[in-house]
C-alpha cells in the first residue's frame, strides 16, 4: 500500500482513530490505577473538567475553520467569571440577570475582536495576544487581585449540579429516537436523489452501537449522581454547532472563507460579516465556559481560564481540525477536548509532576499538527 492510500484511509477514518487513541488512553490509566479512572465518580469528575475546555472547542473549531485564531479566549474566560462572581456576591443580582449581563458581554467582547480582524485588517494573532495581556489585566482590576467566594447555591449548580436520574433516562431515550430520525431522514434524502443507499444491516448495527453507547453512558453516571449540567450544556452544543455547521448557510459560508477567502468575497459573501459573527460566537462560549468553571470552583479566581486558549486550540487541532482553515467538525474538536482531559485526570490520579504533564501534552498537540501536515493532499 503506498503512501497516497495511507493518507486516504487516514482521512476517512479519522475519527475511528481518536476514539481508539481515547480507549487506549483509559485503559492505560485504568490499569496503572486499578480501576480507579473508570469508576463513574471520577468519569463525571473528568467529564465535568472537560466541559470548560470542550465550550470553548465549539467556539475555537469555527474561528479556525475560518483561518483565523483566538488567543484571548483563556483571559476571557477568567474576566468574564470573575464578572459573574462579582456581580452575584458583591451586588447580589439574580441569576437571570447575571446570566444574562454576563452573555451579553461576552458576545460584545467577541464582536469587538472580530470587528478588529475583518474590519482594521489587525491580524488575529495579534489582537487575541493584546486580548489575552488587556483581558488577564481587567480581570485583576475586577477581582482585586483576590478570589470572590462564596457564589451562590445557583450558580454552583451550574458547574457542580446533576440531573436526576429519571431525566437521565429520558434524555437517554430522546436521544436515541433522534439517531433513528437522522438516520431515516438521510435514507428518505439517498431515495430521493436516486443515491445508493447504505445496507439496513449496516445501518441497524450502526443504531445498535449507538444504543448501546447511550445505555453505558446513562447507567454509568445514574449509578454515581446523575449526569452532570455541564454536560448536558455540552451535549447541547454539540447539537447545534453541528446543525450550524452542517445544516445552515452561515455554516457553508464559514467553511468557504477558510478554504478560500479571496473567491468567497468575489461570488458576493460577505466575508468581513462572517468573521464577526464567528468571533461573537467565540465570545459566547467564553461566557457560557467562565460561567461554569466559577460554577465548579464556587468562587471567581484571578487565576481562572491560565491557559485555557492552548488547552482549546489543542483539543481542535487533536480533533483533525486543519491549521490551514476550510475543513475541521465540532465533534472532533470535543474528542480532542477528551483527549486533553483524559490526560490531565489520568496523570493527577498518578500523581505525574506537573512539568511532565505539560511535556505530554505540548508533544502530542506537535503530533497532531504533524498528521494534518502529513496527510495534506497532494503533498509527497
Amino acid at each position: 500500500m503506498n503512501g497516497n492510500h495511507l493518507k486516504q484511509l487516514f482521512s476517512q477514518y479519522k475519527m475511528l482513530a481518536l476514539l481508539i487513541a481515547v480507549a487506549l488512553i483509559w485503559a492505560f490509566f485504568s490499569w496503572k490505577t486499578e480501576g480507579g479512572f473508570i469508576t463513574p465518580r471520577n468519569l463525571s469528575n473528568l467529564l465535568r473538567q472537560m466541559a470548560v475546555t470542550g465550550i470553548l472547542s465549539c467556539g475555537m473549531v469555527l474561528v479556525i475553520i475560518a483561518g483565523e485564531i483566538d488567543l484571548s479566549v483563556g483571559s476571557l474566560l477568567g474576566l468574564l467569571g470573575g464578572v459573574a462572581a462579582v456581580l452575584n456576591v458583591t451586588h447580589g443580582l439574580p441569576l437571570p440577570l447575571n446570566l444574562a449581563i454576563v452573555l451579553a458581554c461576552g458576545l460584545l467582547f467577541g464582536l469587538f475582536n472580530g470587528y478588529l480582524t475583518a474590519y482594521l485588517r489587525i491580524p488575529s494573532f495579534i489582537v487575541g495576544l493584546g486580548g489575552m495581556l488587556a483581558y488577564r489585566g481587567v480581570l485583576l482590576g475586577v477581582t482585586g487581585g483576590i478570589t470572590i467566594a462564596p457564589v451562590s447555591n445557583q450558580l454552583v449548580q451550574l458547574g457542580q449540579g446533576y440531573l436526576p436520574a429519571p431525566l437521565g433516562v429520558a434524555l437517554g431515550c430522546v436521544l436515541m429516537a433522534v439517531a433513528v430520525l437522522l438516520s431515516w431522514r438521510l435514507r428518505q434524502q439517498r431515495a430521493l436523489h436516486g443515491l445508493p443507499q447504505q445496507a439496513l444491516w449496516r445501518e441497524g448495527a450502526r443504531l445498535a452501537v449507538v444504543a448501546l453507547a447511550l445505555l453505558a453512558f446513562v447507567r454509568t453516571f445514574n449509578s454515581y449522581e446523575g449526569i452532570p449540567l455541564p454536560v448536558l450544556l455540552l451535549l447541547v452544543l454539540l447539537g447545534g454547532f453541528s446543525y450550524l455547521t452542517t445544516q445552515t448557510v452561515f455554516g457553508r459560508r464559514i467553511y468557504a472563507v477558510g478554504s478560500n477567502m479571496e473567491a468567497t468575497r468575489l461570488s458576493g459573501v460577505n466575508v468581513q460579516a462572517v468573521k464577526v459573527w464567528i468571533f461573537g460566537i467565540m465570545g459566547l462560549m467564553c461566557a457560557l465556559a467562565g460561567l461554569v468553571n466559577t460554577g465548579r470552583l464556587a468562587a471567581g479566581s484571578p487565576s481562572a481560564g491560565t491557559f485555557g486558549e492552548l488547552d482549546a486550540i489543542a483539543a481542535c487541532f487533536i480533533g483533525g481540525t486543519s491549521m490551514r482553515g476550510g475543513s475541521g467538525t465540532v465533534y472532533g474538536a470535543l474528542i480532542g477536548a477528551l483527549v486533553m482531559a483524559s490526560l490531565d485526570n489520568g496523570m493527577s490520579m498518578l500523581d505525574v509532576d506537573t512539568y511532565w504533564q505539560m511535556i505530554v501534552k505540548g508533544g502530542i498537540l506537535t503530533l497532531a499538527v504533524w498528521v494534518d501536515v502529513a496527510t495534506r493532499p497532494g503533498r509527497r
